[in-house]
Order: structure tokens, then C-alpha cells, then sequence
């Protein structure tokens, strides 16, 4: 049953953020809370009265300070009916207002030394609870020191905690947000360097191994298990490699001595078996070029027209004793990187191949780092033009062949980074194209 897969975003992020969230909001009421069950000793003086209370403040000609009755102080008057206060100027000149308690009134010239507080009386009705500010006004600078409305340590503990606490929690909130997801980016950057090398593991590239630096204690073990199984594979690989190498090398003997008793043979039975030691003597040298594929490539620059040219002559005769011609036309040719005899191979297989294939003229084109090879045989079918490079792929029984030239072929253009494809010939046969990638 296939679904999708699960992502590690929601147990590492936003699990963690709905966590601190919920902590946030739980928290900041059980702080209001505490903070409200505080013993105060006793009511709080309203603190916006000061403000109404220096508009309402002029200097007379003499330089005394007035009270002027404005609308905002009468409304005030009316609401706390025991108003009073006392304000002051920096010279010491001041003015009263209401039943000033002689507490306060006693305290001439202190006033002026003061600019913040709040003074709570210990008895109801908390007369003496009085509220202390420093006011502009159009007299200049007072410091007030008033009574009016009272109001309760709670509701003013939870606006204070509310404007003070509210920027916190929202900075906690925004870094959160931020902070988490980098967090866990950073942690999880070793998993994302694995899986970028796993990326690159392929058949062709064996010895590859995981990197385990900087891969979280939770990861490591199957980092770890990876590269045991690669290792695993190498060496299983290997044992193959060895014994593919090994029979083929041992069959050489054999075929050998079964070539020479076949030609030295008198009766025609027996003579005509010769070309079936060729077919296992051919199958025997390509089971080695496929094992050579991967220690005998040894690069260095190449003339490819030259190189073609040479295979060319050197299929020649045999093209020609079998009633067959061969053609090489260059244009622009450059020069390649590889391993000579590696792709000497390539070109002779492909010449090879058109031939087997029922094509009685093969024409080979170089062009740029490109040639083709293409022969006016009845071509191959295009569903099976992949499946051709396929090991011991054949598209009908033949005389001679094992099924292994053009995976071989493929091999070999793969390892030197190239591309190699089978295209339909204008007259009907088959263009095997092999492409191989700038100096």
C-alpha cells in the first residue's frame, strides 16, 4: 500500500511552536494572576487626572498660581467628589485644591524634589491614597500631587502587564517562528548532504560511500547500515567481476585447442562447427571487454578521424572477403579524450554489427566529436532500439555473436561520458550515432 511519506516538519517544527504557544498563552494569565493576588495595601489614586489637573492650572500678573474651572475639571470634580491636590512650581509656588489632608499639606517645598509615585492610605476610605506626577502646564512645570478616582490593584496589574508582556510575547512568537525552522534547517543539513551523495550511487561508480560528518546520533546508525550495504554490494560485485573474468579467461584454452582440432579436421561435419568456436571465442573476448571496462581505461587525447580511419582499414579485407565495402568521410573532426583501444573496440563492433545485420555497404561519418556508422541493411524495428544494448539481447538467432557487442559498445561510450543511439537510415537501414563530450 503506497501513500505519502512522512514529513519530519510537523514532530520538529510545528509540533515545538504549538508547544510554546500553548505554554505562552497558559502562562501569561497565570502571571496576571499572581501578580493580581499581590498585597498592595489598598487602592491606587487614578494617574489621569494629573494631566486635567495642569490644563486646568494659570499664573496670575503677581506670579501666584490659579485654578481655573475648566469644563474637563468639572466633569472630574463631579465624578470624584473628595477631589483635591496641591501643585507646585520649581520657585516654590504653589496652589490647592479640595480638602487637602494636612499630611500633604505640611509638605512645603518637597514637592518640588519629586517627580513620580503613588501613595496608598492604610484605612478607608483611603483619603490619603494620592497619585504624584511631574505636568507641563501654561503656568510652566508642577509637580502634582492629587486625589480623585480609585482604582484597584487588578485591573491596573493586568493593563500593565498587558502593554509590558504583550511586545515580549509577540517578539517569542516572531523569533519562534523564525528561530525553530532555522534551528532544525541546521540540523537536519547533514541529511540533506546524504541524500544529495545517494543521488550519485550508481552501478558505475562503486566504492561511493555516505559521509557520516555532521550527521545527527539519530541518522547515523542508518547512514551506517547504507554504507555497510554498499560495501556489501561492492564485494558481491567484485566476486562477480572475478569470476565472469576467470571463465573467461579459462574457455580461452579450450576454445583454442577445439579451433585447432576443427581446422585440422578432414570430414566436413566436424569443419562445419567452426563457426561456432568462433561465436564462443567471440562471446569469451567480450565477457573480457566488459570486465577491462573497469580498470584498463586510460585517457588521452585522440585524433578520432585518424582512429576510425585505422579500424576501418583494418576491417577492410575482411569486408571484402565477404563481399562487403566499407566507407570513411570526415568533416571537421576533433579531437576526443578516452582510452584508444577502448574505443577502437566501440567503432569495430558497430562496423561489425551493420554487417551481421544484413548490410552489404557501411558508411562511417566523422564530424566534430560525433561519428556515425550506418549500412543499408533492413534496419532495426524503433521499439527495439533500446532494448539491443541490453546483455544477450538479440532481435533474431545468428550464426556468430553472443548478444554482447553493443552493451558493450554502450559500456564503453557511458564510461567516457558520451551517448550512443540507433537512428533509421534515409534507405532504410539503421545509423548507430555515438556522441563523446568536449575536451
Amino acid at each position: 500500500m503506497s501513500g505519502k511519506s512522512p514529513s519530519l516538519k510537523w514532530p520538529l517544527i510545528v509540533q515545538p511552536l504549538l508547544l510554546q504557544f500553548t505554554i505562552l498563552f497558559i502562562s501569561f494569565p497565570i502571571m496576571v494572576a499572581l501578580a493580581t493576588r499581590v498585597d498592595s495595601g489598598g487602592p491606587y489614586a487614578d494617574e489621569t487626572i494629573t494631566p486635567i489637573i495642569a490644563q486646568a492650572i494659570e499664573r496670575e500678573g503677581d506670579g501666584r498660581l490659579v485654578v481655573r474651572m475648566t469644563q474637563d475639571l468639572a466633569e472630574l470634580h463631579a465624578e470624584a467628589p473628595n477631589l483635591w491636590f496641591m501643585a507646585e512650581d520649581d520657585a516654590g509656588q504653589r496652589v490647592n485644591f479640595g480638602p487637602v489632608p494636612a499630611q500633604y499639606a505640611a509638605s512645603v517645598g518637597l514637592m518640588r524634589d519629586l517627580s513620580y509615585g503613588h501613595l496608598r492610605g492604610r484605612f478607608a476610605p483611603h483619603s490619603l491614597s494620592s497619585v504624584v506626577r511631574r505636568e507641563d502646564s501654561l503656568a510652566g512645570p508642577l509637580t502634582i500631587v492629587g486625589h480623585g478616582k480609585l482604582t484597584r490593584l487588578g485591573f491596573t496589574v493586568i493593563v500593565a502587564s498587558s502593554l509590558a508582556a504583550l511586545p515580549i510575547f509577540m517578539v517569542m512568537v516572531l523569533v519562534s517562528l523564525v528561530a525553530i525552522p532555522w534551528i532544525v534547517r541546521r540540523s537536519l543539513a547533514g541529511v540533506a548532504r546524504i541524500a544529495r551523495e545517494a543521488e550519485q550511487v550508481d552501478a558505475g561508480r562503486r566504492g561511493m560511500r555516505l559521509s557520516e560528518e555532521q550527521v545527527p546520533e539519530e541518522i547515523a546508525p542508518l547512514v551506517r547500515a547504507i554504507n555497510d550495504a554498499l560495501g556489501r554490494l561492492d564485494e558481491g560485485y567484485e566476486r562477480q567481476r572475478r569470476f565472469i573474468a576467470s571463465a573467461a579467461h579459462e574457455l580461452r584454452t579450450p576454445i583454442a585447442i577445439l579451433r585447432i582440432k576443427i581446422d585440422a579436421a578432414q570430414d566436413a561435419p566436424t569443419r562445419s562447427l567452426g563457426s561456432d568456436i568462433e561465436r564462443l571465442a567471440n562471446l569469451a573476448e567480450q565477457m573480457l571487454d566488459v570486465q577491462r571496462l573497469d580498470s584498463s581505461i586510460h585517457h588521452a587525447e585522440l585524433d578520432l578521424a585518424s582512429l576510425v580511419r585505422r579500424v576501418a582499414g583494418e576491417l577492410a579485407p575482411l569486408l571484402i572477403a565477404t563481399q562487403c565495402s566499407i566507407e570513411v568521410t570526415v568533416d571537421g573532426a576533433l579531437p576526443i579524450r578516452g582510452d584508444g583501444g577502448a574505443i577502437e573496440r566501440v567503432v569495430a563492433n558497430l562496423v561489425q554489427n551493420a554487417i551481421h545485420h544484413g548490410g552489404r555497404h557501411v558508411i562511417v561519418r566523422v564530424f566534430g566529436r560525433t561519428f556515425e556508422v550506418e549500412d543499408d541493411g533492413p534496419g532495426i524495428p524503433s521499439d527495439a532500439r533500446e532494448r539491443v544494448f541490453e546483455p544477450f539481447y538479440r532481435l533474431q538467432p545468428r550464426l556468430s555473436g553472443g548478444g554482447l557487442g553493443l552493451h558493450l559498445v554502450k559500456q564503453v561510450v557511458e564510461h567516457h561520458g558520451g551517448q550512443v543511439s540507433l537512428l533509421g537510415a534515409p534507405g532504410g537501414g539503421t545509423i548507430a550515432r555515438v556522441a563523446f563530450p568536449s575536451v
